[in-house]
């Protein structure tokens, strides 16, 4: 065999292993919407449930209409930190984008950027101030300050026996006024997953 047909082949090989590799994986495109456990592991479902459940709670709790009523219009709600307190990597930002929007949506309180939003804001309105025409402009000094603050945890309890598993997750928030540190709201919702080779009986 001559040295230069050496190269090739070897190249050859490498590229045929490659495709072999390749050849058993399937993606197959699923609704968005659809519930899938795969590990067990907390996932989109849980984001979404749990955000909708908790801010289901916080609306209707007195404490809206009890501002409302005090004030006269729809409270400011800011979303401040949420720690993961369990083993697992959970991106915890998707669950605060998911309250956000439960927020938004149910139309009975309106949500405050956050920090880093806040300072993306105002680099553009520090922007307009000289690039932009007077009439367009937006002026300083004209944001909304949050009411209240949405803090909370994410806690974990496993147990695991002959190759079962008991996951349960506890995500427990607080709904805390800015002025006097009072917590208006607090709540938690649970989701318990058990995780095994065969079907769970009660």
């Amino acid at each position: 065999m001559t040295p230069n047909i050496r190269p090739v082949l070897v190249l050859l090989a490498i590229g045929l292993l490659v495709l072999a590799g390749c050849a058993g994986k399937q993606v197959t495109r699923v609704d968005v919407e659809e519930q899938i456990d795969l590990s067990g592991k907390w996932n989109d479902t849980d984001s979404q449930m749990v955000a909708e459940e908790l801010v289901m709670q916080i609306i209707r709790s007195p404490w809206v209409e009890d501002f409302m009523a005090e004030k006269g219009k729809k409270p400011y709600v800011i979303i401040g930190t949420v720690r993961n307190k369990t083993p697992e990597h959970i991106p915890v930002y998707t669950f605060i984008r998911d309250l956000e929007k439960e927020f938004i949506n149910g139309g009975r309180v309106r949500v405050v950027a956050s920090a880093d939003e806040r300072e993306q804001v105002r680099m553009e309105r520090a922007d307009q101030q000289e690039f932009s025409s007077e009439a367009t402009m937006k002026q300083w000094g004209r944001e909304k300050g949050a009411d209240y603050m949405l803090i909370g945890q994410m806690n974990f309890i496993r147990d695991a026996e002959d190759g079962t598993e008991v996951k349960y997750y506890q995500v427990d928030c607080d709904l805390v006024d800015l002025e006097d540190n009072v917590k208006v709201w607090a709540g938690d919702h649970r989701i318990k997953k058990v995780v095994g080779k065969g079907k769970y009986k009660p």
